[in-house]
């Protein structure tokens, strides 16, 4: 049987692309060489998978993939970020927004993300073959006439599109195949790096600071005495280093540069400027004129961080604080507005969120997602050149350019 669109890759971006072009009428098979559909998707938003993010405008959307966000505009204006979160209401999947305008299921469940996918296709018939792995194209006349998967089983399609994901979470299926096709295809793939990903630094005090949950936080990465990038917001404490939403952004510039001379620098006190938080600890000094040192930190900072600030501080922990000099209290204070860790290296593709790189740009038509190599082929999810922050960006990439390679593939067969 010869089918009309064939997707390879059963992630967010394919079962999307099944998903239009079956609702078009295409006769559709969707193959997936892991043994369940979506496994990455469950794990996305600690399992309660951020489905996009609810920013103002596309504008401010595509603003934060930097110079290549403009391919996505097209995509964008053809399924869009209220488009994403009516398709799931209207599959029953109600939705909720939370601060920075991060949009999730109100069950707080990826199944049900997952689960309202599943029953699209097969409501549009969709044939889904699981536990089967492409081997290779067999290409003639600028066009890709079938695929042979590892079985020997040989699969024909007139549109046929590859949403394979990158090489972050090997062990969901992501494992990076489909750059190696598409480099045989004649495309070129922009060299790969893990992105949004934990840090792992050299410093061992973070061992004493495992598990410490930062809020409100600002940390500032710097290459010698040049700021690369600064973030504000969430952070955690690693047995090697740091995680959370603040580091993980911070890693998708760090992960192009050298690990050499790269220093994040935490200011636990951002509202404060030095001579208001100078004051501040002067008032609880004063407020506690008979307290040892090392309690008078309560108000200040969590109690985790406190023994390590006083170590770091060499100030004597049971110093009255009426006797704590200027000096001693100016170290103080520099640790809580720059406390300075140095980078070792960032975790690899099994801890990385998403790959930095991909297909070079210019090789897709953005309002399509056709190839302009091979007549067709069309591409859509993390496979591109596209990688975005945290908080449902990359998601939505995968929604509106698998929305428009189905639908492209679907009018075309």
């Amino acid at each position: 049987m010869k089918y009309n669109t064939v997707v390879i890759g059963g992630g967010a971006a394919g079962m999307m692309a099944a998903c239009r072009s079956a609702e078009l009428g295409a006769r559709v098979v969707l193959i997936e060489k892991h043994r369940k559909l979506g496994t990455k998707l469950l794990i996305t938003g600690k399992g309660r998978c951020n489905i996009t993010n609810k920013v103002e405008n596309n504008r401010e959307f595509v603003s934060e993939f930097g110079k290549n966000g403009k391919f996505i505009f097209s995509a964008l204006y053809k399924f869009g970020i209220d488009d994403t979160i009516n398709f799931f209401n209207n599959h029953g999947v109600n939705t909720k927004v939370e601060r920075g305008n991060r949009v999730f299921p109100k069950s707080d469940k990826s199944i049900d993300v997952l689960n309202a996918l599943i029953g699209n296709m097969k409501n549009y018939e969709v044939e889904i073959r699981k536990n089967s792995q492409v081997k290779d194209f067999i290409i003639k006349d600028n066009n890709i006439q079938r695929i042979i998967l590892k079985s020997g089983e040989k699969i024909e399609g007139n549109n046929y599109i590859l949403c394979t994901g990158g090489k972050s979470c090997p062990t969901t299926g992501s494992s990076g195949d489909g750059y190696d096709w598409l480099s045989k295809l004649g495309h070129t793939v922009i060299e790969l790096f893990p992105s949004l990903t934990p840090i792992i630094v050299k410093d061992k005090v973070v061992k004493e600071l495992e598990g410490l949950s930062l809020k409100n936080v600002k940390i500032t990465a710097y290459k010698g005495n040049k700021v690369i990038d600064s973030k504000f917001g969430e952070a955690i404490f690693t047995s090697d280093g740091m995680s959370g939403p603040i580091i993980l952004d911070l890693s998708r510039k760090l992960a192009k540069l050298s690990p050499k001379e790269i220093k994040i620098k935490i200011d636990f006190k951002p509202a404060l400027d030095q001579q208001k938080l100078d004051k501040r600890i002067q008032r609880d000094f004063m407020e506690g004129n008979n307290k040892m040192f090392k309690n008078s930190l309560d108000k200040l900072l969590p109690q985790k961080l406190i023994p390590v600030i006083i170590k770091l501080s060499e100030i004597d922990a049971d110093k009255k604080v009426n006797l704590i000099t200027h000096k001693e209290r100016m170290k103080l204070l520099n640790f809580i507005k720059e406390f300075t860790l140095e980078l070792k290296e960032l975790s690899d593709y099994n801890k990385a969120i998403i790959t930095s790189g991909g297909v070079k740009l210019n090789e897709i038509d953005p309002k399509t997602m056709k190839s302009k190599l091979i007549d067709n082929l069309y591409l859509a999810g993390e496979i591109l050149d596209l990688d975005g922050p945290t908080g449902g960006y990359n998601l939505q990439v995968c929604w509106s350019t698998g929305y428009v390679a189905g639908d492209s593939a679907g009018k075309n067969f």
